[in-house]
């Protein structure tokens, strides 16, 4: 597995690329309680406030003062809606790469931590890097670093990669046979792209612009 160059900061090395917001995705009527449903699963409102109380807990112990923290939420202030987007993405690639007969092993994730570990100075260093440019809780950066494997390893399986119209597609049929229905108060999903809509995740921008960096 390919990691990021020690460069000014460390980046995921699969590149997910952003979504243009340029269609409305198939919003049926909103479910009560729930932030989105995926296969008929829902992510509940209570499941979305404890990701980003997550995030927002690592924040306020990462730093020294109340004024570090107002700034480090003001950095993060679509937090709710960009968590709510990685639950979806999550989901609907998990399905893409069933469908594909793409699996991630619990020592791949390992692999790709410790590759990253060494570049930046350690575990620590890693969770609070990605904590601050991510908006990755600690406890979530296992299954964000699983997140970016099934998508680099299904671009692979696909022959393409993960900036290229395939992959997209596969998400997009993905996204289609799990109904994907976001509560509108958290914008809309676009099948097409499989990404919310207004969806911002420097991540992603940020993987795009150094992809081929990251596969060299």
């Amino acid at each position: 597995v390919a990691v990021p160059t020690p460069a000014a900061r460390p980046h995921p090395p699969a590149a997910l690329a952003p979504a243009a917001p340029v269609l409305t995705a198939c919003g049926s009527e909103a479910h009560p309680g729930a932030a989105a449903v995926v296969g008929g699963q829902r992510i509940t409102v209570a499941q979305l406030e404890s990701r980003v109380n997550e995030v927002r807990t690592a924040q306020r112990a990462a730093v020294a003062n109340d004024a570090q923290y107002k700034q480090a939420v003001a950095q993060t202030g679509s937090l709710t809606r960009d968590t709510l987007h990685n639950m979806v993405l999550d989901r609907v690639l998990h399905r893409a790469a069933q469908d594909e007969g793409v699996t991630v092993t619990p020592h791949e994730i390992q692999q790709m931590r410790t590759g990253l570990e060494q570049q930046v100075g350690g575990s620590k260093a890693l969770e609070t890097a990605w904590l601050q440019q991510y908006g990755v809780a600690p406890e979530r950066l296992d299954d964000n670093l699983r997140l970016q494997l099934e998508a680099q390893k299904l671009a692979q399986s696909l022959g393409t990669d993960t900036s290229k119209p395939a992959f997209w597609s596969a998400l997009s049929k993905a996204s289609k046979e799990l109904h994907v229905d976001l509560n509108p108060r958290y914008g809309a999903w676009d099948v097409q792209k499989s990404s919310r809509v207004d969806a911002k995740t420097p991540w992603v921008r940020e993987v795009t612009a150094t992809a081929s960096q990251g596969s060299a």
